[in-house]
């Protein structure tokens, strides 16, 4: 077979980010273009990491008490007309069911772009006394927002989440129920993904369509930009209100509930690859990796090599490791070149001469080097390589982040910092109108408020007295 080559076809990150981006997710075979403009078609090299992250979070999420159900996709119309704000919020991005078996329907059907609606008029039948609260429940599936611009899993017509759905009997529980899940959150990115996120409350102009306060995780980017990677909403009454979620407490006085809701979506995959990604390709964090270690044969094809290759793979699944020996008709320098852009954590290469020697060559994705390690010492050795590569990665994608938030005192300021692909971080009055005139002027975002109620500043748009501090960025 003529081998191929790969590492020459990815655009300089450098030079040209987005288009590194999409020639990396393309030839990793993550993803491939859906016949639909907008939509994607999630391989099954990428739908394993998203499968790694359910795990993870799924566990976490039933840890917490919550329980997964499913809800219907299709949402009556009228049911996103309940809660103004809400409704306003997503209707540019609301796909809409005309027809149906041959007929116009009586009432157009919403394909889910969230579930708030639906999920809160079922909890209205089934919350009747403080006995039924809280309500903590959980779904896993897919959802559609009509984008106009679109990305494989940065931003897509339709894409796979989680969404968690509370309700609580009182404010304070509400509140509670809020920042756990945020924390969840960015306990994953630590333990998981090697991502380190900041995290706050949005501004109002910035929270979700109908929440009383949106908190969310957010990542810098390679590029210096931010990318919000989970979204934690209280949404206090407003949807209790609006679909009559009511409950006898223990004076036997109706009261309505508080609720809540948060997710995190097929995003993640695009944070970590443009968190960690660099020249040669993917660089996926251990433990989210489908194949966590790959091992080479050199001149595969004598016996001895094969199987060593063989008691090599066996060892380390007894220590459950995800490994995968790659006994294709490939040269090894084009699977190499492969396995480095696919981003695989370790490579084993072994060959007649290193089994002489009881020994093979250990190469780490993360900072590219090899090592030689005795073969009786490998299967210790690799299982401690993965937390190290795994610590590696979150501290230099820490140093990164930390050494490009620079602190701005004016909108010129501002205006340079984002130019040199870092975050700005300012005061900020309080006032959606110096947000704007922010956004309008640098095409930067407020991406959360780091400090509240810092008054001991001006603000950098109006020059007047804070009220808080903003971290500022250009966003995907």
């Amino acid at each position: 077979m003529k081998d191929k080559k790969f590492v020459q076809e990815i655009a300089d990150m450098e030079v040209d980010f987005p288009q590194w981006y999409t020639d990396l997710v393309l030839k990793t075979e993550l993803v491939d273009y859906g016949p639909v403009k907008g939509t994607m078609v999630i391989r099954p090299y990428g739908y394993e990491i998203w499968e790694n992250i359910q795990n993870y979070l799924n566990n976490k999420i039933k840890e917490t008490g919550h329980k997964n159900a499913y809800f219907p996709m299709f949402i009556p119309e009228s049911y996103l007309m309940k809660e103004a704000e809400h409704v306003e919020g997503f209707a540019p991005e609301v796909a809409l069911v005309t027809h149906a078996g041959g007929a116009q329907l009586s009432e157009r059907l919403v394909v889910r772009p969230t579930s708030e609606t639906i999920i809160c008029d079922m909890y209205s039948k089934w919350i009747k006394s403080y006995r039924d609260l809280p309500v903590l429940m959980n779904q896993w599936c897919n959802v559609c927002r009509w984008e106009k611009t679109t990305r494989p899993f940065l931003r897509t017509s339709e894409f796979l989440w989680q969404e968690g759905h509370t309700v609580h009997a009182t404010q304070e529980e509400a509140d509670i129920e809020t920042e756990k899940m945020l924390n969840v959150y960015a306990k994953m990115g630590e333990e998981l993904l090697a991502i380190p996120f900041f995290i706050g409350r949005k501004t109002d102009s910035e929270k979700f369509p109908g929440a009383v306060a949106t908190y969310a995780i957010e990542a810098m980017m390679h590029d210096g930009k931010s990318l919000q990677s989970g979204t934690s909403h209280n949404l206090g009454q407003k949807f209790a209100k609006a679909f009559g979620i009511r409950f006898l407490d223990k004076n036997s006085e109706l009261k309505y509930g508080y609720s809540t809701s948060w997710g995190v979506t097929t995003r993640l995959i695009g944070a970590l690859i443009m968190v960690h990604g660099d020249q040669r390709g993917l660089v996926l964090p251990p433990r989210v990796a489908p194949i966590q270690v790959v091992v080479v044969p050199i001149k595969q094809d004598e016996e001895i090599v094969k199987n060593a290759c063989a008691q090599i793979e066996d060892s380390l699944k007894k220590s459950s490791v995800r490994v995968f020996v790659d006994s294709r008709d490939n040269s090894p320098g084009w699977k190499f070149n492969e396995w480095e852009m696919k981003g695989v954590p370790i490579r084993i290469e072994i060959g007649p001469r290193d089994i002489e020697n009881g020994q093979c060559v250990v190469f780490r994705r993360d900072d590219c080097v090899k090592d030689i390690v005795k073969l009786s010492e490998l299967d210790e050795y690799v299982v401690k390589l993965l937390d190290e590569i795994h610590n590696n990665m979150f501290n230099k994608a820490k140093a990164y982040r930390d050494a490009r938030v620079e602190n701005v005192e004016n909108i010129d300021e501002l205006l340079s910092a984002v130019d040199g692909k870092k975050f700005a971080r300012a005061y900020w009055c309080g006032d959606s109108a110096c947000e704007k005139q922010i956004k309008e002027k640098t095409s930067a975002t407020s991406r959360f408020i780091e400090k509240e109620n810092a008054t001991e500043g001006k603000c950098a748009c109006c020059g007047k007295k804070s009220k808080a501090v903003v971290v500022f960025a250009r966003a995907y």
